[in-house]
């Protein structure tokens, strides 16, 4: 049993930060609602309460008895959570007179604090509160402060429990890795959460939980799905059974390079190839939504009709990862986005889930690829939409425009590939637009498609700011698409953001 820091969510948009900080320490943890602590679990190490974009004095505010962690376990309140603890111990928490948001200095710190140790004062922080606690209750004491803000941290005598008013898991604390660092220590963690100890622990539950009984498992070509493939194959061989169902809506030459990848990495896989059935039920077919239903059905009807003929089948496989997990838990009664990598499968086919991967986030997920010794562009390749380039097509989809946009597409990226910018892009990709203009090309005039490329940076895709690439860089893509691919004259260059615009069009 791995011993764990567990996160308690109060609804804050950097609790999964704070978890991958922590994770990033080699240390375990897990994020929950700030109502579902589990009790009775011997492997907590620690607590961690989130911020929230809630206030301690509203009546709707998320609470939890806060008696059944604090004595019991080192505990850490960040923001929300410190003022939470202050608050409920008989401070006061107000409306802040002068509203940190941003960058603050550390003006005072106790470094004799276990939990600031070698924390300088002058330290930038990142703040981003509108209350503050403006009075502690008794036992409670100050051991950092800035300018504005007296209580920027805190102790309790006689417990382990701290409170920060400003966030260390953000980039912007400079000393935030070491006070989180310092905190573990406070827990007695060992911090020997590592990628070859998840897989060598990984493997082995696999093999006693699924013994002889046969997996199957579709491919997206994707880092999820493929490091799933390699670690249910590591622990039951060939009784696991892989299907790569080409849509027809994959990237250039995909299809035959994913399976020949595979294939060297000694999986059992089933290539299909569905295009034209695709094709057809997406002829005529413009909404968005529409499109993506069609296709996530074309894909459960595909593999089911594969599955079928196969024997004595008792597991589906997922490459569900943590971030699905978190999203999928509610803290308010709604739940954020459901998990269904293969949407209904489950309940179709009376299959039992299998998902090793649901406790690693994206990063994590990228290590353990390495660990396990696959191909590096496998590992590093961009997040690419379940429906592929369908929703990279705006409007009607047809083989031609398929086409036009693989072609188009795959200058794009092999370009980006050989001027060594791709590994420092998050997701990058070509758009189809449904717009002719007018052009010139030699003597003729001409009236044909405009493509928009997009790439953007991100560390997890909630955020995302459009990549700056070099103009020259720019110039040679959009040459090499008018020239070489026939119905194009115009590229365009995306400069939105996220929010407000998402990474997809569609």
């Amino acid at each position: 049993m791995h011993e764990k820091i567990i996160i308690l969510d109060f609804g804050s948009q950097t609790t999964q930060l704070i978890g991958r900080r922590i994770r990033e320490l080699n240390t375990y943890c897990e994020i929950l609602p700030y109502n579902r602590f589990p009790e009775g679990d011997g492997s907590i190490r620690g607590v961690i309460l989130s911020g929230s974009p809630c206030s301690t004095g509203d009546g709707s505010a998320f609470r939890t008895d806060l008696s059944r962690i604090r004595k019991k376990y080192p505990v850490l309140g960040i923001c929300y959570g410190a003022q939470l603890m202050a608050s409920d111990a008989g401070g006061k928490v107000e409306s802040a007179v002068v509203r940190e948001y941003g960058r603050a200095r550390l003006s005072h710190v106790d470094t004799r604090d276990p939990l600031l140790k070698d924390v300088k004062p002058g330290s930038q922080v990142w703040m981003s509160h509108g209350d503050t606690v403006t009075q502690l209750p008794p036992s409670f004491g100050t051991i950092a402060s800035t300018d504005d803000v007296s209580v920027a941290a805190y102790r309790v005598s006689g417990e382990q429990t701290w409170g920060v008013q400003f966030h260390p898991e953000v980039f912007h604390t400079e000393e935030g890795t070491r006070i989180l660092d310092n905190f573990l220590h406070i827990c007695g963690c060992a911090k020997d959460w590592t990628a070859a100890s998840f897989i060598s622990s990984t493997v082995a539950a696999l093999k006693e939980k699924l013994g002889d009984d046969r997996v199957i498992l579709a491919l997206s070509g994707g880092v999820d799905s493929s490091v799933t493939a390699v670690l249910l194959n590591r622990a039951i061989g060939k009784n696991l059974t892989c299907i790569f169902v080409d849509h027809g809506l994959l990237r250039k030459h995909e299809f035959e390079h994913v399976l020949r990848d595979y294939e060297h990495m000694g999986l059992n896989v089933v290539g299909i190839n569905a295009r034209e059935k695709f094709y057809s039920r997406l002829a005529g077919v413009t909404e968005p939504e529409q499109k993506r239903k069609i296709i996530g059905k074309g894909f459960i009807d595909v593999f089911e009709e594969e599955a079928q003929k196969l024997e004595n089948i008792k597991w589906l496989g997922q490459g569900t990862i943590y971030p699905d997990v978190i999203e999928s838990l509610s803290i308010t009664g709604m739940v954020i986005k459901s998990h269904h990598n293969v949407g209904g499968l489950p309940d179709r086919m009376k299959l039992k889930l299998v998902e090793p991967l649901r406790l690693l986030f994206k990063d994590e997920v990228r290590r353990v690829g390495t660990e396990l010794g696959m191909t590096p562009h496998l590992i590093r390749r961009h997040p690419f939409p379940g429906p592929g380039l369908g929703i990279r097509i705006l409007g009607d989809i047809t083989a031609e425009k398929v086409r036009i946009l693989q072609d188009a597409d795959d200058i794009y990226i092999s370009l980006m590939r050989e001027w060594g910018l791709y590994d420092s892009i998050w997701q990058a990709g070509a758009i189809l637009l449904p717009v002719q203009s007018v052009g010139v090309m030699g003597d003729e005039r001409t009236y044909d498609n405009t493509i928009a490329l997009r790439a953007v940076t991100s560390t997890d895709a909630m955020t995302a700011d459009w990549a700056q690439l070099p103009y020259d860089f720019l110039a040679k893509v959009s040459n090499e698409i008018i020239n070489r691919v026939k119905g194009v004259n115009r590229v365009v260059y995306d400069i939105s953001s996220k929010p407000p615009a998402t990474i997809e069009w569609e």
